[in-house]
């Protein structure tokens, strides 16, 4: 019975139908195993079997990469537990429950308090990012640390404060006939907005307001051209220097000549007017070769040139004072000049008087008192720095005692002078002729005209003479430029036959504003004292 008991053992072996007791685990009794262990808690995960841990890998230190499963084959199959299901559940039900607003009203303020008890601040008022509403305060007495670093704020030295200038004008006139001479003065623009200019032998007027052009005069002869303009401060007259050597006062309004003074075979080049306020006359002063008075009140008259060689003295560049109020008109001569005066312009208080040759010379003249009789003034200033003829004249209007010269082609350089002490302040060289020069008070900036070899109009900040801008467009070079009675837009003319207006200097409005109320209370307090 034995023997047969050992057989049946045997056979049943050699079957293989029956459990291994020895072998190691499936791999699905593995996966089963391990789902069950991360579902329980710590203390039952503690009593799982140790048999129930991997095989290790063929090779050892190295994670075996696993490969994708492939359609049908294994695939992990999460195992929810009854208190996970439970919780969804409850979320599920609780999202479609109504809502009660009361209940979430106490649950809002219960939070609140616990948020202040607990950070001393609501935490829903510092939440970084917000979606919704207008931008949430910072609670009363918060402060933040960080606020230095992170600040957005621009710097005041970061501030851009430059201004948009055109580079195009804001208008083209057309200047037939208008002629290319480096010494003449052409174009002029009165304190009522009224530009007038010369073309040839005629003088033209130009309202900038309503934009009406008027024919004012022309000469009679037509090899005669006219040579210079200069309106009064009022704007109500305009005195008209021509070749045949004569000096005309218009009244425009009447469209009529008061006077016409003749002189000596020279043409008058350059004309300025002395409206110094608290002068009890206007005086006329001549830049006469011969020693010739004009018979002519209240204008300043440069000679260009002598046209006939016979005359050797017509170089010595002497100028003449008059007051046509009385009969003997001749006040005093000043001299200083051994060649044709090129430029002359009275400072803005009338004080002096600035000069400028074709000998290269700079030279500041004292105003000739009343009753003086003097033959020679006593020159106050005289530079000899530039090396060229100096026709470019501009005295700086918030500062009386600063003048800039600019020299012709051969010299080209700006320079800006202290007529109190005598001092070459800062020189600038341009590169180019420099035909004329003007302060623009709205940004205290200097505006030069240009000749060869740019033929444009230059920007400077001042007093660093900084390049602001450039104003390109002429085709020829700039003869000469003006500035408009606000101060806002400059003119200019040159040798293609063209005006153009650049409306570079407006104010902003908050500006403009504040300096018409400062202007309407000036004149009050003055209207209140006169009365």
């Amino acid at each position: 019975m034995a023997q047969f008991g050992f057989e049946n053992d045997i056979h049943s072996i050699l079957k293989l139908d029956m459990p291994i007791i020895n072998a190691p685990m499936a791999r699905w009794q593995r996966k089963a195993s391990s789902t069950n262990t991360s579902g329980l808690s710590p203390g039952k995960a503690a009593n799982v079997s140790l048999s129930s841990s991997k095989t290790p890998n063929k090779t050892p230190g190295k994670n075996k990469k696993q490969t994708p499963s492939k359609m049908g084959g294994d695939r992990f199959i999460p195992i929810r537990n009854s208190k996970q299901m439970d919780v969804a559940s409850f979320l599920l039900t609780k999202e479609n429950e109504p809502v009660d607003t009361n209940k979430m009203a106490v649950t809002t303020e219960n939070q609140k308090a616990w948020s202040m008890s607990l950070n001393g601040y609501n935490i829903e008022d510092a939440k970084i990012l917000h979606l919704g509403g207008k931008p949430l305060n910072a609670p009363e007495g918060y402060q933040n640390n960080l606020k230095v670093l992170y600040s957005q704020a621009t710097t005041p030295a970061s501030v851009k404060k430059t201004r948009y200038i055109s580079s195009a004008p804001d208008r083209i006139l057309d200047a037939p006939e208008l002629r290319n001479d480096f010494y003449l003065n052409l174009l002029d623009w009165s304190s009522r907005n009224v530009i007038a200019v010369a073309l040839h032998n005629s003088v033209y007027l130009w309202d900038a307001t309503q934009g009406d052009i008027i024919l004012l005069m022309k000469l009679e002869r037509e090899e005669d051209y006219i040579c210079s303009l200069s309106w009064t401060k009022e704007g109500s007259y305009l005195a008209v220097g021509t070749s045949d050597c004569k000096v005309q006062l218009w009244d425009v309004e009447m469209q009529k000549r008061l006077r016409s003074m003749a002189s000596h075979t020279s043409r008058v080049g350059s004309l300025s007017w002395n409206d110094h306020v608290l002068s009890r006359y206007s005086c006329f002063l001549v830049s006469d070769a011969k020693y010739k008075s004009y018979n002519f009140s209240g204008v300043v008259v440069g000679l260009a040139r002598n046209i006939s060689p016979s005359h050797s003295g017509s170089r010595s560049g002497h100028i003449h004072h008059h007051d046509v109020r009385v009969a003997d008109h001749h006040i005093a001569t000043i001299s200083g000049h051994s060649q044709e005066v090129c430029g002359l312009k009275w400072s803005p208080d009338g004080r002096y008087l600035a000069s400028g040759g074709n000998d290269n010379l700079v030279c500041v003249w004292p105003r000739v008192q009343e009753g003086s009789a003097s033959n020679s003034s006593q020159v106050v200033r005289c530079w000899s720095e530039h090396q060229g003829a100096v026709k470019a004249l501009a005295w700086c209007p918030w500062q009386t005692n600063i003048l800039a010269s600019g020299g012709g082609t051969s010299d080209r350089h700006i320079r800006i002078w202290n007529v109190n002490s005598g001092s070459c302040i800062s020189s600038l060289d341009t590169q180019s002729q420099i035909s004329s020069l003007v302060f623009a008070p709205n940004y205290k900036e200097l505006v030069s005209g240009h000749g060869y070899a740019h033929n444009n109009v230059a920007i400077w900040k001042y007093p660093s003479l900084t390049k602001v801008s450039e104003l390109n467009g002429h085709e020829d070079r700039v003869l000469s430029l003006i500035l408009s009675p606000d101060c806002s837009t400059i003119a200019t003319v040159a040798g293609d036959e063209t005006i153009r207006l650049w409306n570079s200097f407006e104010l902003d409005p908050v500006k403009k504003k504040a300096k018409e109320r400062m202007a309407k209370s000036t004149s009050s307090v003055i209207h209140q004292s006169i009365r």
